[in-house]
């Protein structure tokens, strides 16, 4: 399950939360929130699932598809 970082932190700005404030609702870090957006770091599920849980989403809509190329995701 690899996440898709610039959704997370795409979905994350549309909801109007700050970096610090999203990572304290999701307790993360804010540096490793940072890391997962940047599609540095790929979380364990239970982490997905409280980022998922505070954009009010499902796992599946914030996570990367096998099929999608990097080319795709920088169009949205």
């Amino acid at each position: 399950m690899q996440p898709d970082g610039p959704e997370i932190r795409r979905q994350r700005e549309l909801r109007g939360y700050g970096l610090r404030g999203f990572a304290k609702a999701a307790r993360i870090s804010p540096s490793y929130l940072s890391r997962i957006e940047r599609d540095e770091r790929h979380p364990q599920p239970e982490v997905m699932a409280r980022i998922a849980k505070v954009l009010d989403m499902g796992i599946v809509d914030i996570q990367r598809h096998a099929t999608e190329r990097n080319d795709e995701r920088q169009d949205r």
